[in-house]
This record gives C-alpha cells, sequence and structure tokens, in this order.
C-alpha cells in the first residue's frame, strides 16, 4: 500500500469525517463565542495531555474488560468496541471506533475540562469548545496512525515504525500491554510497556481478550452475536 492509498482509505472513512465535520462545527461556535487567548491555549494544552491518560484507561480498563461480556446489555458493544479488532486486527470495517461510543468517551473527556479553564475568564463556551476541537482532531490523528499501524503499508519514519511494532506485538504477542497509539509514556508508567523479547511466550488470549469457548458456554452473547467463537490467528482459521 503507498501512503496516498492509505490517505484514500482514511478519508473514506464515516468516523473520520464525522469528527471533522464536528471539529469544524466546534471551531464555528468557538468564533462565535470565542475565549480570550489565555484560556484557549491552556483548554488545548491540557486537552492534548489528558487525551493519552484518557485513552490508556479507556483500552486498559474497558476495552481489555472481562467483566462488559458478563453483562447482556453490554455484550454487543464489547463486541463492537474491541473484541472484533483484536479477533481481525487488520479488517478495516472494525478498525475504527464506533461514533456512538467514542463521541461520548471524547466529550466528557474534554469538554468540563474547557469549560472549567473558560470559566475563569467568562468564556465557558470558548474554553469547552477549544478542548473538545482538540480532543476530536487528536482522534483524527490516532486514527491515522492507527491505519499506519495495521494497514500494509511500510512507514519510513523510525517514530513511526517503533510505533507499530509496539501496537501489532499489543495484537499478535501480547494483548496485555503497550496501550498507547501514539505514545506510551502511560504503559511505560504504570509498567505495561514490553518489548516481544521481554515476554519469549506468546498469550493465548491475544485473538480473544479472554472470551473463550468454554467462557462463552456462560456468557453466551457475544458468541452469537459472532456466530460461534473463533480461535487462533486471523489468517489461518479454516485451514
Amino acid at each position: 500500500m503507498t501512503f496516498k492509498e492509505l490517505v484514500v482509505a482514511y478519508f473514506q472513512y464515516p468516523a473520520i469525517i464525522a469528527y471533522l465535520a464536528l471539529s469544524a462545527a466546534a471551531i464555528g461556535v468557538f468564533a462565535y463565542n470565542p475565549a480570550p487567548l489565555a484560556p484557549t491555549v491552556i483548554a488545548v494544552a491540557v486537552a492534548t495531555f489528558v487525551y493519552p491518560l484518557v485513552w490508556y484507561v479507556l483500552h486498559r480498563w474497558v476495552l481489555h474488560s472481562r467483566w462488559m461480556f458478563k453483562v447482556p446489555m453490554l455484550a454487543a458493544t464489547w463486541k463492537r468496541i474491541h473484541y472484533d479488532h483484536h479477533q481481525d486486527p487488520n479488517h478495516l470495517e472494525v478498525l475504527f471506533g464506533a461514533l456512538h461510543t467514542t463521541l461520548p468517551a471524547i466529550g466528557a473527556a474534554t469538554l468540563p475540562i474547557g469549560w472549567i479553564i473558560g470559566s475563569f475568564w467568562d468564556a465557558p463556551i470558548g474554553g469547552a469548545m477549544a478542548a473538545f476541537a482538540t480532543g476530536l482532531l487528536t482522534t483524527c490523528f490516532y486514527e491515522f496512525v492507527h491505519c499506519i499501524q495495521h494497514l500494509a503499508y511500510k512507514p519510513r519514519a523510525k517514530v513511526l515504525v517503533e510505533m507499530k511494532k509496539r501496537h501489532m506485538a499489543h495484537h499478535f504477542h501480547d494483548e496485555n500491554g503497550n496501550y498507547g497509539i501514539t505514545t506510551f509514556f502511560w504503559d511505560k508508567l504504570f509498567g505495561t510497556f514490553y518489548d516481544r523479547s521481554e515476554r519469549p511466550k506468546k498469550s493465548p488470549t491475544v485473538f480473544n481478550l479472554g472470551y473463550t469457548p468454554e467462557i462463552a458456554e456462560r456468557y453466551p452473547q457475544v458468541a452469537r452475536l459472532s456466530g460461534g467463537v473463533a480461535t487462533g490467528h486471523p489468517r489461518k482459521r479454516g485451514e
């Protein structure tokens, strides 16, 4: 895959178009209700800093949870937001998050921060919109890097090569670590950063996140929606 083909595939996905449209709308609201320079810069900076931490927390304790599939009302959501992605990591249709789950998370992580910061300058709406737009555009950047990591594109930049290496280990070697996408600072801080040489044994649940055929007998909702429980490497199934 060439870089041009990667960009074309990226911008064809509805979620990316929605993020860009919503960020443009947020910037429009900001222009109508602007905040002074200081709270705007602070809101953007804080949202940029907090975003990777929020992603780490959600990825580790929600997307990789082993409790959501046990709750019938949440089983379908868990299946869509991450189980399907690990079942076949290179499947484009589930590469991006679903809007009904990502947008509330982005809003919850950024809008309150911007509102509070802007309130000190009597500009809560402007602050909130600055932070929200930052979260949306950061998501676009995350998803672009995510495309690089999963699609058949070989990056040349060393930093992107390293990101792809760590993320591929998360998907094809051991899912219990390397939760970051564009930064692994929080992985290093919380002790979940690893190199494959440090974990010579491959995780048996790297493709099913612990939702094994035995577990499916007790909690069958995800299996019913998936037409069973697939096992083994996604490229070797059915051989």
